[in-house]
């Protein structure tokens, strides 16, 4: 059956508009269910401290639920996938992103880091990911929570780099002053 070239655009034009309001619709949906869940991250300090790695180039995969690589978090713009750029300072762990906000990690949040082949929004196989397991601390009456934010370096020597600079930063931290 031939349609006129109209009728064949203007279908066309609707199930593009349904399939973005589909995708608009579970974004927000993603958002609001761990809105109560994740507190806001914690903002960028002014003082960084010296700077032990980077920037180093990598893509933003997403954040997840600690332990659970496809418990993706969107609350925050935290599930938002971005190019960045990765550096490792005194203070934490620092996320630049583009496009959304930068998400930072304090040293004292830190819980650990290693390779992983993926989690949600990126599978690359072969340890391809370097993830950070770090505590987003209470606010707003939001109760901390363990996240797993997701790095794919540029270029793969870098991931190792990664990896040894958040151990050594993680080794070489003071205890927080609860556990002294």
């Amino acid at each position: 059956m031939n349609l006129p070239m109209p009728v064949a655009v203007g279908i066309w034009v609707v199930i593009g508009v349904l399939l973005l309001l589909v995708i608009l619709t579970g974004r927000r949906r993603l958002a609001a269910r761990t809105r109560d869940t994740v507190p806001v991250p914690p903002a960028v300090p002014e003082e960084l401290g010296a700077l032990r790695l980077g920037p180093l180039d990598a893509t933003y995969v997403s954040s997840t639920l600690a332990g659970d690589w496809l418990a993706r978090v969107g609350a925050h713009h935290l599930g938002d996938r971005s190019t960045a750029h990765v550096s490792v300072h005194d203070a934490g762990v620092l996320v630049e992103r583009d496009g959304a906000p930068d998400v930072f990690a304090p040293v004292a949040a830190l819980r650990g880091v290693g390779l992983a082949p993926g989690m949600a929004g990126k599978y690359v196989g072969a340890d391809g990911l370097v993830v950070v397991t770090w505590e987003d601390p209470e606010a707003d009456g939001v109760p901390a929570v363990a996240l797993d934010t997701g790095l794919r370096t540029r270029h793969a020597p870098d991931r190792s780099r990664l990896v040894d600079a958040v151990r050594h930063l993680m080794t070489s931290a003071p205890a927080p002053k609860d556990e002294q």
